[in-house]
């Protein structure tokens, strides 16, 4: 009995490896997208062309947002109903979410084309930036369809058994980024637009990466005809928002963050931020990696009732995150300098100064952060979304707004930095409290009940 149970541990600890490896490394890879972008126009396009990237990154932030919504969502009611070998349910929930990410790009397209200048003028470019900040939102809302397609294919791809392929969609994609940032600003002098093609390019490739599954028929989801309903509509919906606040309050408090910073120090105050912002988007992704990996196996021990395999897995994801969390903050700690140093290309004191004060305060947030995202994917699951809506609702809307004004109000600058470590650590803390009254109720209950979606 011992040696099965060494075992089978032995074997959820594999699994857990592979998946949760491989999407680290694929969402370090697509995370690199925007940092990409951050370093090139920094050296191309100086400070007030990393203040305008800074103020457009925000709609990347709700379009990446809505395709993690609709890709974890169908991912997870794909999982489930494959574990429990549901195929025609599985065929619907990809058909659907295909459909609704259809309708979602229209929408975003619709506002490329003819609400772009309102927009910029909502997040508050001025004169010096306002031409690179259209440029650069009316590219990325054009180019929605490729966001919100590719996103889809990664999470059905990892969820269908091949993390690996995901991995190498994601990574491809964003080399291919990286290369035509440097190609597209530098030897063609393209600007901000080459920054943003490259950007938009990038989905395209990693679709390309991901063909092979389908070309060789090797995947097990297909479009199947069927009515559109509205219960499995809001069923991939639900599972999905948490991961869409998760992105989407990064955008949210950046045009909060950018608005306080504009009235604190100005254009040179948001470039600062931008250093900070791009950074926290590449170490967020590491822990979005870490959970979107394991959801594929939670989703399916869950499908299949099997309570303890969840709490394993759920144990080695905090462990990796609390690891990674001290190593990325001793990196930022002492290399600080060296980092606002590569996005400080004219060598501006303050911009630099008030780079390395930021990167010190703002990444204490890393372990509460990453037992946030984490935690929150683990709920939605194994069919309980209601507590991840709640923490990812307080960690985006409700406690860092008012923190953020609280806290610049009281210390100024170093309170707009502070205001994130704050506001997950306050969060963390609900988060404990979450999972130890389900805890509870799981003892009471007994095994794993399938209520999905009913808590």
């Amino acid at each position: 009995m011992g040696e099965n149970m060494f075992l089978e541990k032995d074997g959820i600890l594999k699994r857990f490896a592979k998946y949760a490896s491989l999407n680290v490394l694929g969402m370090l890879g697509l995370s690199c997208y925007i940092l990409a972008d951050t370093f090139f126009v920094s050296m191309g396009l100086g400070a007030n062309g990393l203040a305008a990237l800074n103020l457009a990154i925000p709609v990347y932030s709700f379009l990446h947002g809505s395709g993690l919504m609709l890709g974890m969502g169908g991912g997870t009611q794909f999982a489930i109903q494959k574990s429990q070998n549901k195929r025609e349910a599985a065929n619907r929930i990809f058909t659907h979410t295909i459909r609704l990410a259809a309708i979602f790009a229209a929408v975003f397209v619709l506002l490329g084309l003819f609400l772009t200048e309102t927009l910029v003028h909502l997040l508050g470019a001025d004169e010096a930036v306002f031409a690179m900040t259209k440029t650069y939102m009316q590219v990325i809302l054009l180019f929605a369809p490729a966001f919100l397609l590719n996103n889809v294919l990664l999470c059905f791809v990892r969820n269908d058994g091949a993390p690996q392929l995901a991995m190498a969609a994601m990574i491809g994609g964003s080399l291919s980024n990286v290369i035509l940032d440097y190609v597209f600003i530098f030897p063609l002098g393209m600007g901000i637009f080459g920054a943003v093609l490259a950007t938009g390019l990038a989905p395209i490739f990693s679709m390309l990466i991901l063909s092979p599954h389908f070309l060789k028929k090797k995947n097990t989801f297909h479009l199947v005809k069927c009515r559109m309903e509205g219960r499995e509509s809001l069923g991939i919906i639900s599972s999905g928002i948490p991961s869409l606040i998760t992105e989407v309050s990064s955008g949210i408090v950046m045009i909060v963050f950018n608005s306080i910073l504009l009235r604190l120090q100005g254009n040179i105050g948001v470039a600062a931020y931008g250093v900070i912002a791009n950074l926290s988007l590449v170490v967020l992704a590491l822990f979005t990696g870490i959970a979107q990996g394991i959801q594929p196996i939670l989703s399916s021990s869950f499908g299949a009732g099997r309570e303890r395999e969840m709490q394993s897995i759920l144990r080695y994801a905090l462990l990796s995150m609390l690891v990674l969390s001290g190593l990325l903050y001793m990196g930022v700690f002492f290399g600080a300098s060296q980092i606002a140093a590569i996005f400080n290309s004219a060598g501006d004191k303050m911009l630099q100064h008030l780079a390395v004060e930021g990167l010190r305060i703002y990444f204490l947030a890393c372990p509460f952060a990453g037992y946030n995202i984490i935690l929150s994917v683990y709920f939605t699951s194994t069919g309980i979304p209601r507590p991840a809506h709640i923490i990812s609702i307080l960690r985006g809307f409700a406690v860092i707004l008012p923190m953020a004004l609280l806290l610049s109000s009281l210390a100024g600058i170093a309170g707009v930095w502070s205001a994130f470590p704050v506001t997950e650590l306050l969060v963390a803390g609900m988060g404990v409290v979450f999972y130890g009254v389900y805890r509870k109720k799981k003892g009471k209950g007994g095994g794993t009940e399938q209520k999905q979606g009913n808590e």
